[in-house]
């Protein structure tokens, strides 16, 4: 199964209550202002984390197109593009804010970075077959073609859409960047993926849009968003309360959320910046640290292999295929068979919410069991030492939640590249945001 196909799954089961507002405690769970400190060694394993996975988006994208590949082999020690020929849209998206920060950081020279974003934004808009705006989510990396029976997207087409908007806000003076980011987004028709329904459809196959639509809480938060703010072909603000938010009680944690996997708080997270402000119904970012704080609880209470230094699950590769393992649920259960794995991105993708637990599990991963989970392209996609199992790939998507929450922990970079095209602004005064008291 493909992750979208186990989330509706989980879809499905969620208890969808009523919107409430989440409920943070005795004390605030937000961050401090300004970036956390860090020790040497805490800025040379992120360096290292975030060059590694930055250098994926460069070697597994295709010369010819830019499209990324879905996944590649880790343990590559030439650089050479992975015979596979699967494409992720979503993948490409996290590769071109990916490519901001390589250049940022000095990882990778301007001229290529910028060569390379806009060869990709030139295919994705005058080559790759779209339908109203929106690409397929797997599609062949050198032809464009569609791969297998994979489905139009809206939340990976959405991710890709994010990927080209922080290129347009980082490259300003480059006109074609510019210009091609800005045409990709301003002929996606929004209100034509809601199908006549109040929330989004989750997209089409074979022209037919497919039942399961995005109708609670999860990563979903960057489809209204982004259609709320369209200067073409924009959305009622409607779409913003249609979605449920159901609510979660686990380990003394209240929070929104159903039983899905970690990476539902983080997504979104990766460039809208939802710190210091609410809606009418919750600090989005405190929700997040809510759940991280009652996923690592979660692995925990499972004993072990899950210690203090080894934790977090999500959706991810497994021994036995891919799955989507999610938890904690009101009962306190989890998804997907949980089996003592351990899924690297889950606590590097939520190391904004829980900067000094995430970076020690990190860490720690890569001290312990760096000799065989850890790669080119940095940690394998998962890996379950007990039963002497690593994932021979890395993902992409995977890799790139990593790396954009790794540098909007160290400078909000990403948060504030993103902020700066005009429609973030729009996109958060038409959901309602306003400002929350910034101290902790």
């Amino acid at each position: 199964m493909r992750r979208r196909t186990l989330l509706k799954l989980l879809a499905g089961s969620a208890l969808l209550e009523p919107a409430a507002r989440v409920t943070l405690g005795q004390a605030s769970p937000r961050p401090a202002p300004g970036p956390a400190p860090f020790s040497a060694d805490d800025e040379a394993f992120l360096d290292d984390m975030q060059r590694r996975a930055c250098l994926f988006f460069v070697e597994q994208a295709s010369a010819a197109t830019g499209q990324v590949l879905d996944r590649a082999v880790n343990q590559n020690t030439t650089g050479a593009i992975d015979p596979r020929r699967m494409a992720s849209v979503s993948a490409t998206g996290f590769g071109l804010t990916a490519l901001c920060i390589a250049y940022q950081r000095g990882f990778q020279p301007h001229a290529q970075v910028v060569e390379q974003v806009r060869r990709t934004l030139r295919f994705h808009a005058d080559v790759l077959p779209h339908d109203h705006g929106f690409f397929s989510h797997f599609n062949d990396r050198e032809t464009g073609k569609l791969f297998g029976n994979s489905e139009v997207s809206s939340i990976d087409s959405a991710i890709f859409f994010c990927g080209a908007l922080t290129a347009r806000a980082y490259f300003p003076q480059d006109a074609e960047i510019v210009k091609l980011a800005t045409s990709l987004y301003e002929r996606v028709d929004w209100p034509w993926m809601l199908n006549g329904g109040p929330t989004f459809s989750m997209g089409l196959r074979k022209g037919k849009f497919l039942e399961a639509r995005w109708n609670h809480y999860c990563e979903l938060m960057m489809i209204p968003l982004l259609a709320m703010a369209s200067p073409t072909h924009p959305v009622s603000a409607d779409v913003w309360t249609a979605f449920s938010r159901p609510r979660i009680k686990y380990a003394g944690f209240d929070y929104i959320s159903a039983s899905d996997p970690l990476f539902v708080h983080q997504y979104s997270h990766a460039w809208f910046d939802f710190r210091f402000k609410r809606d009418q119904f919750a600090d989005y970012f405190a929700n997040s640290i809510l759940a991280t704080r009652a996923h690592e609880a979660f692995c925990l209470a499972l004993g072990k292999p899950y210690l203090e230094d080894y934790w977090g699950i999500s959706a991810s590769d497994s021994e036995h295929g891919y799955t989507a393992w999610g938890g904690p649920n009101a009962a306190g259960q989890g998804f997907g068979g949980i089996d003592g794995s351990v899924v690297p991105n889950a606590t590097a993708g939520s190391l904004p919410f829980l900067p000094a637990p995430c970076l020690r599990v990190q860490r720690a991963l890569k001290q312990k069991y760096g000799k065989h989970a850890w790669g080119r392209y940095g940690f394998c996609d998962a890996f379950h030492p007990d039963a002497q199992w690593y994932d021979p790939d890395v993902l992409g998507i995977d890799l790139g939640i990593s790396v954009l929450m790794a540098e909007n922990l160290r400078t909000g970079f990403v948060w504030k590249t993103f902020a700066k095209n005009p429609e973030v602004g729009v996109a958060f005064q038409k959901a309602g945001f306003r400002p929350v008291d910034a101290r902790p």
